[in-house]
């Protein structure tokens, strides 16, 4: 899912961030892109079919021989907010759903592979249950403490631009006419992958060039 989101960023290079979590990904459009005359149809359709195109693709990088089963298909929609504090309320929800979905399913699952409980027992043990029961659940039963469970599946995806030096390899012509290979640094800008907290501060206090003033 990442790998796809990331040649969606690739392709349409006026997206400035993406959010992704368990089957979907948000894409955000810096705010004075202009990309296909800023048509939600061509929008939504061209990044819809990158991804479907891209999951397809590097598949086997991922799965190796494992056959795809079926053809995958990802729908969209277009949603215009009218500032940044609306568009990081967005993005706080999302993440704040990846919380509730990751740590319901990661109790679930624990009671049905550890705990031996069926499917529908371990519903049942769940129901009515808060955060503050399932966390307690996981560490009094299991000795599992939620928060050293890995980021990524915590707190979801978040895919930014940033600036990264790499060195090259340049074939140099000396003025004695001999060749030689000399090392150059470049910087570039590439596709980044964080696993952090997005509703809190901290991360658009680091990354301020994320988001366009709302006056633009």
């Amino acid at each position: 899912m990442t790998r796809s989101a990331r040649s969606v960023m690739e392709e349409l290079e006026d997206i400035v961030i993406a959010y992704g979590q368990s089957d979907e990904f948000s894409f955000v459009f810096k705010r004075t892109s202009t990309w296909f005359k800023r048509r939600a149809s061509k929008l939504m359709t061209h990044v819809a079919s990158q991804f479907s195109s891209s999951y397809v693709f590097y598949w086997k990088v991922f799965f190796g021989e494992q056959p795809l089963l079926y053809p995958p298909g990802f729908d969209g929609r277009v949603v215009l907010y009218p500032s940044n504090h609306n568009l990081r309320d967005y993005l706080s929800w999302r993440q704040a759903d990846c919380h509730i979905n990751n740590l319901y399913n990661t109790v679930f699952w624990t009671l049905v592979q550890k705990g031996g409980l069926t499917t529908a027992q371990a519903e049942d043990r769940l129901k009515g249950t808060l955060a503050a029961d399932k966390n307690e659940i996981l560490f009094s039963e299991f000795d599992i403490n939620y928060n050293t469970e890995p980021a990524l599946h915590r707190k979801g995806t978040t895919l930014i631009w940033e600036k990264r030096d790499e060195t090259v390899i340049k074939r140099k012509k000396l003025p004695s006419g001999e060749e030689k290979d000399v090392a150059a640094t470049r910087s570039r800008r590439r596709v980044q992958a964080h696993h952090c907290d997005i509703i809190g501060e901290q991360f658009w206090e680091e990354h301020p060039d994320v988001l366009e003033d709302d006056n633009c």
